[in-house]
């Protein structure tokens, strides 16, 4: 979850696109940010769950100043935002980042560089791993792989089913649903020990997160569960694209903690600290992806 709004009055932001473009699943929607020169490898950024490509906006517009010029394009994941549903009753992460192959191949990209946090971060990971022609460089923001009685009450209680009802108790739970996830880690562990120590998003974000839920009621869930039962480690060592794996200092230190294993893993892999603005982030993205190729 992001605790910046999108910059959407800047001049940048309004070259922003929104388009859809048919998978056999459906629409996914996906917004972009046209190429600055032609022949510049593209940008694909690949969300947070529960989120959709609405939180990558300011990102889009950072990485561009900070000397991306390649086209900049943000998904939706299949099952949030404005994309259809996935096709598979539960899908995994091999399945959206075969997703974004596809969306690949019909947008013409031979190859791109791919950035990816939390959910967004494992989809991009096995992108790399099955489809290493497809990756030139890859930008990991968030990613471990939970203990094994920590993922299995992870899945069971991270995001629950939620059924609308006539006294729309459902659209309350969306709210604190997202609230909580700013307080605890898993939020529905409310304990001293699991407290969080970051500020709460302000309430335009909450809005905007609660917005996404709500939108997507009957599938959010998928994209998160395949995240959580996603063997990030047992993969990596199949990432063959130089790899850049953010540590901001606003994340959840498990995930920061886990770089040092991820490194071990990763065959050309480093590491970088940054604040956690869109802005600190692109800095650090532009100058790893505008790197000579070794």
């Amino acid at each position: 979850m992001t605790d910046t709004p999108p910059a959407s009055d800047s001049t940048q932001a309004t070259q922003i696109e929104r388009a859809f473009v048919r998978l056999e699943e459906g629409q996914l929607h996906l917004r972009r940010l046209p190429a600055a020169r032609a022949g510049a490898v593209p940008v694909l950024l690949l969300h947070a769950s529960p989120a959709s490509s609405w939180f990558m906006q300011d990102l889009m517009i950072a990485l561009r100043k900070a000397g991306c010029l390649g086209e900049i394009i943000a998904p939706d994941t299949l099952g949030n935002g404005d994309s259809v549903p996935p096709s598979p009753e539960e899908p995994d992460i091999a399945y959206f980042a075969g997703s974004m192959e596809r969306l690949c191949a019909a947008l013409g990209y031979d190859k791109v560089d791919a950035y990816g946090t939390h959910t967004g971060a494992r989809i991009a990971c096995e992108l790399a791993a099955a489809y290493p022609a497809r990756v030139r460089k890859l930008v990991l923001d968030g990613i471990t792989e939970y203990p094994d009685d920590l993922r299995e009450a992870v899945i069971a209680n991270y995001a629950p089913v939620v059924e609308p009802d006539e006294y729309g108790r459902h659209l309350i739970w969306a709210f604190n649903f997202c609230r909580d996830q700013a307080l605890f880690f898993p939020h529905f562990m409310k304990e001293p020990e699991r407290r969080l120590a970051v500020g709460m998003p302000p309430p335009q974000i909450l809005h905007r997160i609660t917005l996404d839920v709500l939108k997507t009621l009957d599938t959010y869930p998928k994209p998160y569960i395949a995240a959580f039962r996603y063997k990030a480690f047992e993969r990596m060592g199949l990432v063959t694209a130089p790899t850049l794996l953010l540590k901001p200092e606003t994340e959840l230190a498990l995930l920061n903690e886990s770089v040092t294993r991820a490194l071990e893993l990763l065959d050309n892999g480093k590491a970088v600290s940054t604040a956690g603005s869109p802005a600190a982030k692109a800095d650090a993205i532009g100058a790893f992806l505008g790197e000579a190729d070794t």
